[in-house]
């Protein structure tokens, strides 16, 4: 009887652990993985690279200015292994030596049997330290690892590593005096003896280079070298035909050789080069087991490849090629190339690999472009979502109710107006489908026919990405897949730390006029503004595409509508303070608008009024506020403004009383961080919140001992942001609610120039157990469903964190008022559950922004996160209220509809039938 009680119990026990597991867990589906979300993986602006094809598992190593060492397919382009190294400088790759790479015997080190002291590939990174690792290149892993910490820190950013004869060479030049040369054992670190000091006054950093084992600096029309491993260093002088116009260059796999105005020349005795070839780039290798030098130009949209042998420098026709290069891919420039080991071979075999201005790397084959990696998206510096056009048949309907609006006069006029439309309009699609059918309608559009339609939710939409190197992408959010791409080169971000901008000047919405958007950018040579204006469904040029400015830009602004094309004016703030509008048809509309600039370097803020008068614009400066302290220290580490395209559904916030508290939603509102060096506190951050109509100082909060990286979000009556607290060396949120009170001053327009009352402020600090990298607000059509707040980390991971759990007014303890408002005890420590993590498994690399926007759903968000690699996906805050579920039973739905509308037809005949008879009675 005992066991058969313990048994019950112990069943009991299990059933009630099973059902709380049960109702806990949340996850993701199997069959849901990508469904609704895609990734694409990057690694960056290419650096080093190595083409290897006749290794038993051909390879094409890379290192990358992201500090990435990678492996790519070179059939396909496709990434076998990517490593992401350390940021910043700790993870500048300085040197990549393949093992193996060159016939030189000096490249080789291959580890002896029964040994790992070998390497397929070694890299150093850093100066302080300096890390030397030796790589498998067939796994992607560290086979061993040391490092160098050198003496003087300073001089040590400038040092230069290159590998002979199994030793690894560490240069760190004193400019104007002398160079240290250390030589190391490769795999082990060993010193070979003591630091040799090279006397050498003439070298100066802008002019010095390292090429092989030769250091080399210019000096007018000569080039002064030393060979660093020659027993007795000697000054080497060769003389040049005329002084260098570009930077000089050296050319990897030629000791000594050095590309001086396009042309080869050698200041290593032992090495001889083809001093008659001219190119922009060269790429040294082997064909038919000669050692030849390739070359590759591009003369009016044609790429040019030829190569010649370095014995005799007689040309390798098998190896000409040409064919037509895109212009958006950028300037190419020919890094490496490889041959498959054939005798008497016919060169279809070589691979050519280019690096280009755009960022992006191409590989050519056979005269034909084998595949190109777009590295600019590993850089992305902002981000539009935009609507699709409408289809044919939407399209008409829309015409048809604008011209129903636009051409009423009276009620009978607009019934007989519409009755005629609609028969016209259906005439013309019955016409249309029966064309379509037997084949004689008119061709899709380009458009169409890739499948750009809007769909019923607004949930497809093209995604416009802007990249650091100006080249611009076109990106199904759907799918993936690039539909267009341009490139615009020399330009460049602003200065103050202002990276360049992508503006929606008029959207989808006005059928049949095309939407329009506007790069805002710098030129590269002369710092002056760009303008360029584009069809962002086509990616064609619009509006006369490219446009040059006279003046440097300081601040923009969006102004409204202009009717009757729909287009907003961009407002721009140029250096001496004057103001201009684009398009000019659209500078009325810039009259009494207000303007302000943060200044990041004196932490100086100004605002200015515009004001339109005698058919031109002028400013007016109205109120400066002065942010860096009494001793200047204060720096600018952040500012945020709120959405333009944010709506407010709710005004207030009901209380548990019933009563309601409204919100202070102050629409220039902007939020200002500044981060100081304190003698006792170390490091403290002041954050300011400024009306920027007024220059009124709404609030401010000290936090000491705290100190960046900050990342801030602001939206409707509330703000968030991250630091890091020195004190207790852990990573904080702090969060505030601004609200009027009990009574609303106006409930229908702001104005910031009657002096509102201070708002009450809310506020409270969390724990977030992680690195905090990007903060954003989701964002809705009109802002009824619940605000969650994206929080990007160090590890790739995007969480969706309910503002409830951030709300500043949750109480210490459990109330009754808070119960009733629905509010959650306060506790320090922010949960992170794994369910909230909308990438799942789908690990970002260096997330540096996450940009959201609102879809044809009021349930749904959209969300692109972007860093080395690029994510894109839709969050639902509140749940997808507003549509049926995926399991939704459509047939059982059908069957009960149809058997309740037979059900009520039977009895109606019934009813009937019943009726009739009693009348007869």
């Amino acid at each position: 009887m005992a066991d058969a009680h313990f048994l019950a119990g112990a069943l009991t026990s299990a059933m009630l652990v099973l059902l709380s597991t049960t109702v806990v867990v949340n996850g993701l589906y199997e069959d849901q993985i990508k469904k609704f979300d895609w990734r694409s993986m990057h690694v960056g602006a290419a650096k080093h690279i190595h083409v290897d094809l006749n290794h038993f598992q051909p390879r094409l190593l890379l290192g990358t200015h992201e500090q990435v060492v990678a492996s790519i397919c070179p059939k396909t382009g496709e990434i076998g292994w990517r490593q992401v190294l350390e940021q910043k400088a700790r993870g500048d790759i300085k040197l990549l030596q393949v093992s193996g790479f060159a016939d030189d015997s000096s490249d080789t080190a291959a580890a002896p049997v029964g040994t790992h002291l070998g390497f397929d590939m070694l890299t150093v990174q850093g100066h302080a330290p300096a890390l030397v690792r030796g790589w498998n290149t067939n796994t992607g892993t560290i086979e061993w690892e040391w490092s160098v910490m050198p003496l003087n820190t300073e001089r040590a950013q400038d040092a230069h590593w290159f590998y002979s004869n199994s030793l690894l060479y560490h240069v760190v030049p004193t400019w104007r005096s002398h160079l240290e040369v250390t030589a190391y054992f490769g795999t082990s670190g060993h010193t070979t003896g003591s630091t040799s000091k090279i006397m050498a006054a003439w070298i100066k950093p802008e002019s010095c280079l390292l090429s092989g084992t030769f250091f080399v600096c210019v000096d007018g029309k000569q080039l002064i070298s030393l060979d660093l491993v020659a027993k007795s260093t000697q000054v080497i002088a060769t003389t040049l035909d005329t002084e260098p116009t570009s930077k000089v260059q050296a050319l990897a796999g030629l000791n000594g050789v050095l590309v001086v105005n396009r042309k080869l020349v050698s200041v290593n005795k032992a090495q001889t080069v083809c001093d008659t070839l001219q190119s922009s780039s060269y790429a040294v290798g082997t064909f038919n087991y000669r050692k030849i030098v390739a070359y590759g130009d591009l003369a009016e949209g044609v790429l040019k490849i030829k190569a010649a042998y370095l014995d005799n420098c007689a040309p390798v026709p098998e190896l000409d090629q040409s064919l037509t290069f895109n212009a958006d891919y950028g300037t190419p420039s020919l890094r490496s190339f490889d041959c498959k080991l054939k005798r008497n071979g016919d060169g279809k075999s070589c691979l050519f690999v280019f690096s280009t201005s755009a960022e992006s790397i191409v590989a050519v084959q056979q005269n034909r472009v084998r595949w190109v990696r777009e590295e600019a998206l590993a850089n992305v510096v902002d981000s539009q979502f935009i609507d699709l056009p409408l289809a044919d048949s939407e399209g008409t309907l829309e015409n048809e109710m604008k011209g129903k609006s636009v051409d009423a006069t009276g009620f009978e006029t607009d019934i007989a107006s519409a009755f005629l439309r609609r028969i016209t309009t259906q005439a013309i699609q019955i016409k249309s489908l029966f064309l379509h059918v037997i084949g004689l309608g008119p061709p899709p559009t380009d458009t169409q026919r890739a499948g750009l339609v809007r769909d019923s939710f607004g949930l497809h939409k093209m995604l416009v990405l802007l990249t650091r190197s100006g080249k611009i992408f076109g990106i199904d959010n759907i799918i993936g897949k690039h539909h267009w791409q341009l490139y615009l080169p020399n330009v460049v971000g602003f200065g103050n730390d202002e990276n360049m901008r992508l503006i929606v000047q008029r959207t989808s919405k006005h059928f049949p006029l095309q939407p329009l958007c506007t790069i805002v950018a710098k030129d590269l040579s002369t710092g002056n503004g760009v303008l360029y204006r584009f069809n962002p469904i086509t990616g064609r040029a619009a509006e006369g595409g490219l446009l040059q400015l006279d003046y440097q830009i300081k601040q923009l602004s969006l102004l409204p509508e202009a009717e009757p094309d729909f287009v907003k004016g961009i407002l721009l703030l140029d250096a001496t303070n004057k103001v201009h509008v684009h398009p000019k048809h659209a500078t009325q509309l810039a009259d009494g608008m207000y303007l302000y600039t943060a200044d990041v370097k004196t932490s100086e803020l100004a605002g200015y009024f515009v004001k339109y008068a005698g058919e031109k614009l002028s400013t007016t400066p109205i109120w400066t506020v002065h942010l860096c302290g009494h001793n200047n220290e204060q720096k600018i580490v952040a500012v945020a403004g709120k959405s333009s395209i944010e709506h407010v559904h709710s005004q207030g916030r009901v209380l548990g009383d019933r009563s309601v508290l409204y919100k202070y939603i102050n629409p220039n509102l902007v939020a200002v961080i500044t981060q100081a060096p304190d003698a006792l506190h170390k490091s403290i951050l002041n954050l300011y919140l400024i009306d920027v109509v007024s220059g009124s100082i709404v609030f401010t909060m000290t936090h000491r001992k705290v100190r960046p990286p900050v990342h801030i979000v602001h939206s409707e009556n509330w703000l968030a942001y991250s630091y890091y607290n020195d004190k207790v060396r852990r990573t904080e949120i702090t969060t505030i609610e601004l609200y009027e009170g009990k009574t609303q001053a106006n409930s229908s327009v702001w104005s910031s120039l009657k002096a509102p009352m201070m708002p009450l402020v809310e506020r409270q600090s969390y724990i977030i157990p992680t690195v905090v990298e990007a903060l954003r607000e989701t964002i809705t059509e009109r802002g009824i469903t619940n605000k969650h707040v994206l929080i990007g980390t160090a590890n790739g991971a995007i969480i969706e964190m309910p503002w409830a759990l951030l709300d500043p007014r949750r109480p210490i303890a459990s109330t009754t008022q808070g119960r009733e408002e629905g509010a959650i005890p306060y506790i320090p420590e922010l949960p992170l559950p794994t369910e909230n993590f909308i990438n799942y498994n789908q690990t970002i690399a260096r997330l540096r922004n996450i940009y959201t926007a609102p879809s044809g759903l009021e349930s749904t968000c959209l969300v692109v996160a972007t860093g080395l690699d690029l994510f894109v996906t839709r969050v639902a805050p509140s749940k997808t209220f507003d549509l049926l579920k995926e399991d939704f039973d459509y047939i059982l739905i059908s069957i009960v509809l149809v058997a309740l509308t037979s059900g009520s037809l039977i009895v109606r005949h019934l009813a009937s039938r019943k009726l009739l008879k009693q009348a007869w009675k």
